[in-house]
């Protein structure tokens, strides 16, 4: 769900407020031929000694989908991709290549998460769906805002039934709890509010660390200024990702992407304050929406990462799936 850094934002006063700094995207959304549910998005290289290499994007057709405002994001090996939609629904596809750039999508399936009975979670307070994480073992990880929690999937079209959640985390604000899980490399799992403070310690937000779901460690995490965490990435050396977006009236949206190095997970215990090394600003010449997925998988020998943005079912935004190489991995 798209919110302001701190606090809510509403779609309605989003969509009037943002109007001027948002309406060049009306002139691209759009523009799908019957049928096909992605298309390649014209893209710039990134300026030399950049940290990521742009392969290209697509944006994802919400009328193919059926739905947008997808949250979180899973990319596998084989270039399948798994997302989440703050809307109560889940969506799988495998991104296809042409001369190593992202070109579409095939084999793409969706359909509502379910409940602990396998029947569709309601959109809204029951199903406001924000974070997604996979297991060693396969089970998706999928946590919630406003009604706070964790539902495992061991299929992600199955019944979810409860993990443990964080300690405190029920008393996040309605739209500041969980937007980033991770599993990491070494089985633990990193997960950070978007906006839950904590006490005597202003600019950070709540996290944790576990091990099997439900030994939690608290601790906070560090965004950058004007910044709130919005979703968070295993990296196959046992760092992570962290994306952090922004919105403001007259710049519209923006944000950046983290690395956290392996070393300083592996410190982390009670009470620490993580951060990250900036390695990305979304910016131009990148394509700019609210980013609020990411995902990383090592793949031929280097480390490719992905973001989704979640276009709120606006029609000034739109569904876009850009794809990165790691260049310094």
């Amino acid at each position: 769900m798209t919110k302001h850094p701190g606090g809510p934002w509403r779609r309605r006063s989003l969509l009037a407020a943002g109007f001027g700094a948002l309406a060049t995207a009306a002139c691209v959304r759009g523009g799908f031929a019957q049928g096909v549910p992605a298309k390649p998005l014209p893209f710039a290289p990134l300026p030399p000694g950049s940290r990521l290499e742009l392969l290209g994007g697509i944006e994802i057709s919400d009328e193919a989908l059926g739905f947008g405002g997808l949250s979180a994001l899973h990319l596998d090996a084989d270039l399948r991709v798994t997302a989440i939609s703050d809307l109560a629904y889940w969506m799988t596809a495998r991104i296809e290549l042409r001369d190593g750039r992202p070109v579409g999508l095939s084999g793409l399936r969706s359909g509502p998460l379910g409940d602990g009975a396998g029947q569709p979670l309601p959109r809204g307070y029951s199903g406001d769906a924000e974070a997604l994480a996979r297991l060693p073992d396969g089970t998706w990880l999928v946590g919630f805002e406003r009604w706070h929690r964790i539902r495992a999937y061991a299929r992600i079209d199955g019944p979810g039934v409860y993990v443990q959640a964080p300690p405190g985390l029920e008393q996040a604000g309605g739209n500041g709890g969980l937007e980033s899980l991770a599993v990491l490399a070494n089985g633990r799992i990193l997960a950070i509010t978007e906006a839950m403070s904590v006490a005597g310690q202003p600019g950070v937000v709540r996290a944790w660390l576990g091990g099997p779901p439900g030994e939690w460690q608290a601790m906070a995490y560090r965004p950058g200024e004007d910044l709130s965490p919005a979703d968070a990435a295993p990296l196959p050396d046992g760092g992570a990702l962290v994306l952090e977006r922004s919105f403001s009236l007259f710049g519209g949206f923006g944000g950046r992407l983290v690395r956290i190095p392996a070393a300083a997970l592996q410190a982390a215990g009670p009470g620490t304050v993580l951060k990250g090394e900036e390695i990305l600003r979304i910016a131009a010449p990148l394509p700019v929406d609210n980013f609020e997925g990411v995902s990383a998988v090592r793949v031929g020998g280097r480390t490719l990462v992905a973001m989704i943005s979640d276009d709120n079912q606006n029609l000034l935004q739109r569904t876009m799936l850009l794809l990165f190489v790691l260049a310094d991995d």
